[in-house]
């Protein structure tokens, strides 16, 4: 019952929130904090740490605004069709990956990944370096424009959370438990009797699907697609959304997501007012060190709170109840 207040408290904020906050912002938001969850379901649940997620996220917006500027199709065509390359980026890494385990997994994931961001860099349709520009975002149904930012946050919002809850799904579905007996005992689950290979290319397909409805999505509210969606370092950054959440935590992707991207958009402003609060003009600078306050956090949540911002609250409740059982 909690969590079921809990999500209704969290929908009821997000509908109200582009009345207060800046509506593609948000959208940005709810794009990262999707493809998040995304990664999450292949590492947190079946254990499997690809380096290779930008390249879906990525491939997905190019091939979104490809659709929808140079062949003029519908939103939803250009949305699927992202969606649809992503998943066959997808099984043919995942397929070649997951001959592997371990490092030699997440380093293949890496290579394939790079090797699609030079293809990106040369292909024509891209633009190269100067990214694919000018994307319109087009009608929903051919009836409702989505040129205006509240309408295509509602638009946004909905896909968010289709997604998270077929995320939810599986994770409580047969499948989703059969991912987390592999990622706790493989061997064991091959015992068992269940063909571990086919399980996780499913995991490792689904996984790239929704990465690659995040990217699409974002190309769509931001208008443009660049080469930094499909570079490592934005494997690496959805890394660090998930470790700081909380791995293996449903809620726990979108909490870093939220604080890393909102670090990225909003630190210049945050450094603006402690200079104007303090006189300390040193302040002034943050903005221009994102990555060096987003290592700080990291370090942080990894010597304090190894289970993530999500993971650690959790376990204080859970531990909570067993002391007042254990004082009585």
């Amino acid at each position: 019952m909690n969590k079921k207040v809990g999500y209704a408290i969290a929908i009821a904020v997000a509908l109200a929130a582009p009345y207060f906050l800046y509506p593609v912002f948000l959208m940005k938001v709810l794009c990262f904090a999707l493809f998040a969850c995304a990664f999450n379901l292949l590492i947190g649940f079946t254990g499997l740490l690809s380096f290779g997620h930008a390249a879906f996220f990525g491939g997905a917006g190019y091939i979104t605004g490809h659709v929808l500027k140079v062949m003029g199709l519908p939103f939803e065509l250009g949305i699927a069709a992202g969606v649809i390359v992503a998943a066959l980026i997808g099984l043919i890494m995942g397929g070649l990956a997951i001959r592997r385990q371990g490092i030699y997994f997440t380093m293949i994931t890496l290579a394939l990944a790079q090797m699609l961001y030079f293809v990106f860099l040369q292909a024509p349709f891209t633009g190269g370096e100067d990214g694919l520009q000018g994307v319109p975002r087009g009608k929903l149904l051919g009836v409702i424009d989505l040129e205006s930012d509240i309408t295509l946050y509602f638009v946004v919002l909905a896909i968010c959370i289709a997604a998270y809850a077929l995320i939810v799904r599986t994770v409580h579905s047969p499948f989703g438990q059969v991912l987390k007996a592999i990622k706790e005992n493989e061997p064991r689950a091959i015992s068992l009797g269940y063909d571990v290979d086919r399980y996780k290319l499913l995991a490792f397909v689904l996984s790239a699907s929704l990465s690659g409805l995040a990217g699409a999505t974002k190309t769509v509210v931001l208008g443009f697609e660049t080469l930094t969606d499909v570079h490592w370092s934005m494997s690496g950054l959805v890394v660090l959304m998930t470790l700081v959440g909380g791995l293996g935590t449903l809620t726990g992707p979108i909490v870093g997501a939220i604080l890393i991207i909102a670090l990225e958009n909003k630190l210049g402003d945050l450094g603006n007012w402690l200079a104007a609060m303090t006189s300390i003009e040193w302040f002034r600078s943050i903005g221009e060190s994102v990555t060096i306050v987003t290592g700080f956090i990291f370090i942080v949540c990894v010597l304090a709170f190894r289970r993530g911002i999500v993971g650690e609250i959790s376990a204080l409740f859970k531990r909570a109840p067993a002391a007042s059982s254990s004082a009585h």
